[in-house]
Formats: structure tokens, sequence, C-alpha cells
């Protein structure tokens, strides 16, 4: 495959870049415990067959409606989660140093953090939130407790960190990556406070790039997501402004910026992410379906399609493991292409193996790339 090949030459000669780059990820945090909806229950433990598909759980459902029903859920593991730790932690495993803030518990840390706390130095706010995740073979769906997260301001980070050292923090960052916006009821505010009070006083000679996730805003109403967009691109002033969205993400926000919300094929998967950054103007945006992915900039788009896993081992962080890959990319400076094609490799290896790959995991995975 031309585009494997491709990323591997550019990996092989970028590859040393990632050991100086320093990244600040945030603001969440959540204790996910990872569910299969039963189906049909046999014998104890794990005897049991799963509902397949989140249609076959909708109907269970639905069929309860002006009457009752009782599913049961059987726990698969209980780990890390919240997209910023699992974006922290699959940067960090790649090679970049990165620095952690957000609601990993308070006034200790919760113990699912322990270890993810200790190696990325992180300085907690709030208490985590609580998703029970059920997992299905087309997807998953989230049920999250995140009244936690409103203690998560940036009035809170200068109380926990002091504002000098905090600014210090943020004048040696490659990267700072602020992800689920719809969690955070007060993340645009600290979009703002950033913007008037932090960037405007670093020097400005430095490459930073700025990541953002909104992580699915179907609950937010159109006008906030459109304030959060918009200031969102204010952050093109002081470095690469890069927008990651999954699909139903990207057709939300083409509908609100007034584009063509388009489709998952590749000429329109293109179409769609050159809209959005056009009517952004900002660095860069990126699209990842589950089975593919593309990207726009000023000068282009591209796409690449993905190993889609048809019996995924795991699926919560998959998207967040995409974005991982890709800023990878971004931070060794590899072409646009060569970034998607890490963000779909890191992703497939992923859920898969259920753990983030190293750099040369990544390596090995692209060169021996999957069928399905």
């Amino acid at each position: 495959m031309d585009f494997t090949s491709q990323t591997l030459q550019e990996l092989e000669a970028k590859r040393s870049n990632l050991s100086s780059k320093f990244g600040i990820v945030g603001l969440d945090g959540f204790v996910d415990t990872i569910v299969n909806p039963v189906d049909s229950r046999y014998g104890t433990g794990d005897d049991f067959t799963a509902i397949p598909s989140i249609e076959e759980f909708a109907m269970r459902v639905g069929a309860a409606a002006g009457k009752s029903t009782n599913i049961e859920i059987f726990p698969r593991v209980q780990k890390l989660g919240g997209n910023g730790p699992i974006l922290a932690n699959a940067l960090r495993e790649a090679g970049s140093k990165i620095r952690y803030i957000g609601a990993l518990g308070k006034p200790k840390i919760h113990p699912v953090f322990a270890e993810f706390a200790k190696q990325t130095e992180a300085i907690s706010l709030a208490e985590p939130g609580q998703t029970t995740a059920l997992e299905f073979d087309d997807g998953k769906i989230m049920l999250g407790q995140t009244s936690s997260l409103e203690e998560a301001t940036y009035q809170s980070m200068i109380q926990a960190i002091g504002e000098g050292a905090f600014f210090d923090m943020v004048s040696r960052t490659d990267l700072v990556a602020l992800v689920n916006w719809t969690m955070i009821p007060k993340m645009t505010d600290i979009f703002n406070a950033l913007l008037d009070k932090v960037l405007p006083n670093l020097d400005t000679s430095r490459q930073r790039t700025f990541f953002f996730d909104l992580a699915d805003p179907e609950k937010r109403s159109d006008s906030d997501i459109k304030s959060a967009l918009l200031t969102i691109k204010k952050f093109q002033s002081f470095g690469r402004c890069i927008l990651g969205l999954n699909f139903k993400e990207a057709q939300t926000v083409a509908r609100i910026l007034g584009t063509e919300p388009g489709d998952r094929d590749k000429s329109n998967l293109k179409r769609l992410c050159a809209g959005i950054r056009q009517e952004l103007s900002i660095h860069t945006v990126v699209v990842h379906p589950t089975e593919s992915a593309a990207c726009a900039t000023k000068e282009d788009s591209w796409f690449v399609p993905g190993p889609y896993c048809q019996k995924p081992r795991i699926t919560t962080g998959a998207g967040d493991h995409f974005n991982a890959g890709f800023l990878t990319g971004m931070l060794m400076g590899l072409s646009p292409r060569a970034c998607l094609v890490s963000g779909v490799a890191t992703s497939g290896f992923y859920v898969r193996q259920a753990r983030s790959p190293s750099l040369n995991a990544l390596d090995h995975f692209i060169r021996n790339w999957p069928s399905s």
C-alpha cells in the first residue's frame, strides 16, 4: 500500500523529533466501567450471550415502554477513562512527555489513576466523573455522571498550580490538548481565559499546536456549540489550531456552521473536512469515522482507509487513540496523510490489543497492515 510505505519512510526519518516534545492535556477524568448488556444467560460468570447491536438493545428498551424491564449488565473491566486521560496515556506511550491536568480525584487521586498520575505528574482539580460504557459490536453507549466536573475551572487550575507556574508550564509546551468540551461546563470560559490572560504573554516564536475535541456535543445547544467553535478558532492566532471530530460530531458542526454535512465516502468526507475548516479558518480539521479518516488544511485535503476491525476487543477510547496517533504524527512533523495513517493505525492497534502502542509497535502494525 503506497500510503503505508510513505508513512514508514517518514516515521523512520522523523521519529527522533518526538523525544523533545512536551504537551499539556486536560481536563476531564472518568472512572470507566465497561460492560456487556446480557441477552441470554446460561450459567454463572460470563456464561451468556451479549446483546450484539445498539439497534437490538434499543428494541429491548423500547419494548418496555408502558411496562418495565430488567437488563443485566456484566462488568468486563474498570479502568481509567475520559477523553483526556486516554489521549494523554496514548501520547505518552508513543514517546511524548505529557503533563496532565484534570479531574482525577480530590483531595486524593482515585486509585484507578494512581499510576497514570505518577507518569504524567498530574495535577487534579476535582473528583472524576463516572461512566458505564455499554459496548456492542457496532458501537457503544456511554452513561455518565458528570457533576464533579463543574469544579474544573480556570480558577481551580490557578489555585492548584499557581499563576506563575502555570504560565511557565504553558510557555514550554509544543501541544495543548483540551478535550471533552461537552462534559465540562466551564470549558469555554477556560478557553477565553487562556486567550485573554495566558497566551498573549508568551513567546510566540515557539510553534504550538492547540487541539480540541468536542466529544459528542449532542446534549449541548446549537448556540453553545457555535460559541465554543468561534472561541476555538481564536487559538489560530497563537499556533496551529486543530479540531478533531468523529463523523457524527462533524455532521453536527457542519449543520451549525451552515456547510454541507456530506457522507462517509472518500470524496464527501474530504469535502466535509474542508468545509468546516474553511468556515473556521483554522489550521486543520480531521474527521474519523470508524472505517476511515480524512483531514483538510488550507493547502489540500487527504483521506485514508482505516484497518477496520469487525470484532474489536475494546472500542471505548478508540477515537482518543486516533487523535493521539494523529497528534503524534503532527508533533514529529509528518505529512497530513501520514498523520492520518498514524491515527488510524494507533486506533486499529488499540481496538485489537486493548492497549496503546509504542512507536515501535505502531511501526510494526503499519508494516503488517491488517486486511480487516
